[in-house]
């Protein structure tokens, strides 16, 4: 391994955890998700791991293929650009609709009271709600959820814009084994980033009083994607 490779694999080491930690669209949908749909650890890591896969896949994929046919680093990162748009509207119209879905479950979800009246004359009563009940009975009968899919698709959209330059130093050297290396170091520190955050952060969410805000859970998962969206096509992060 030649010295420049070495500088150019610490510097895909530094932009890929740098990029993913500023990036809040990488981990924080899965936490606030994971909460909302009370999802257990190994699944919503598994399913981090799997959206990370698809997420720098893509762009390694599509930027490999655009270095074999020629395209400069100029046409990829237009091309990347557009992508980023089209992924970003993406995240805000789903965190949206998700948002609407939460406000009207939040609402169905509305606790009330039943009185219970004994024959010795004494009266008790107890608040609860039928929603809850009826979504599980739907859920045991294999429902299906749709929200990992569309959490994937979103993220196999969505760029990883810096992984593009790194590619083009050993492509112009003509080095199979220095683009291989820079996208499989690049890919592994991301997915890594990803995955510890979303673990640290289910860890930490675990300390914070939800049982007040419980039946808003799902709006306020449709809200942060929705904001994750909107900083996105706004303010570059």
């Amino acid at each position: 391994m030649t010295a420049q490779l070495e500088i150019l694999l610490i510097t895909a080491v530094s932009i890929a955890f740098l990029h993913t930690l500023t990036g809040p669209d990488h981990y924080l949908p899965f936490i606030i998700m994971g909460k909302a749909h009370d999802w257990s650890l190994a699944k919503t890591l598994w399913l981090t791991f799997i959206c990370g896969i698809g997420h720098v896949g893509s762009s390694v994929i599509l930027g490999t293929l655009g270095i074999a046919m020629g395209f400069g680093l100029h046409h990829l990162k237009v091309f990347e650009s557009t992508r980023g748009n089209i992924a970003a509207w993406a995240i805000t119209a789903f965190g949206l609709v998700y948002f609407t879905y939460g406000i009207v479950k939040a609402y169905r979800n509305k606790p009330h009271k039943h009185f219970h009246y004994h024959e010795d004359g004494s009266v008790h009563e107890h608040e609860h709600n039928h929603f809850n009940e009826h979504t599980h009975v739907h859920q045991k009968e294999g429902k299906p959820n749709l929200t990992p899919w569309i959490l994937f698709l979103v993220f196999v959209l969505g760029p990883c814009e810096p992984l593009i330059p790194l590619l083009m130093y050993p492509a112009a050297k003509n080095s199979n084994f220095g683009i291989t290396m820079v996208a499989l170091t690049f890919s592994l520190v991301t997915i890594a980033t990803m995955t510890t955050i979303v673990y640290l952060g289910l860890k930490g969410i675990q300390f914070i009083p939800m049982k007040a805000i419980q039946r808003y859970m799902h709006a306020l998962a449709g809200a942060a994607i929705a904001i994750c969206g909107i900083a996105i096509l706004f303010f570059s992060l």
